[in-house]
């Protein structure tokens, strides 16, 4: 019999990582390790966006506003077309996934 489930790994590390776990029609799903120091390029949501942070301290610069901070156990619900600053300054590694829902498939432009 076939299996009903379809598991999906991902990296542990404590280096520098992102990594698209999947990205299908419904969701994507991408992983990420950022050492203190360590950032992601601004960019703009291209979906509605959810940070799971389940390591360290995320730091968000959202579009003008000031930075905010969110600890592990923290979910962030970011909407779509948000300038994002995504930074780690802390010791501590952050580690994080980033939901995106619905896909990015089904925004155009």
């Amino acid at each position: 019999m076939p299996m009903v489930e379809k598991p999906y790994s991902y990296t542990l590390t404590d280096e520098k990582l992102v990594e698209r776990i999947l990205e299908d029609d419904n969701v994507g799903i991408n992983h990420m390790v950022l050492p203190k120091g360590a950032a992601l390029p601004e960019h703009y949501s291209n979906s509605h966006v959810y940070m799971v942070v389940v390591r360290g301290r995320v730091t968000l610069q959202l579009d003008e506003q000031e930075e905010h901070y969110y600890p592990a156990g923290t979910i962030i619900n970011i909407p779509y077309r948000t300038k994002m600053n995504v930074f780690n300054q802390d010791e501590e590694i952050l580690e994080l996934f980033v939901v995106k829902a619905p896909s990015p498939k089904h925004f155009k432009g």
